[in-house]
């Protein structure tokens, strides 16, 4: 059984958070990307549409609570 479309965004996001992070953190991170910016580069065209604030949200949300724990 594969990943559904929301399992492969919600995996890309946490990836893209966690490298947006390391890259922020070196200075390796052009000063005027955001993370969204980010996250639309890294993320394949087909699986845009399923992308929201909301996933994006969530799952910032949910690195950052299990990374200060």
């Amino acid at each position: 059984m594969g990943l559904t479309t929301r399992e492969k965004v919600i995996s890309l996001v946490s990836n893209a958070v966690a490298v947006y992070s390391v890259k922020q953190e070196e200075g390796s991170l052009p000063e005027n990307v955001t993370l969204f910016e980010f996250i639309l580069k890294a993320m394949p065209d087909e699986l845009k549409p399923e992308l929201s604030m909301e996933v994006i949200d969530e799952v910032f949300e949910y690195v950052s609570s299990a990374h200060s724990s």
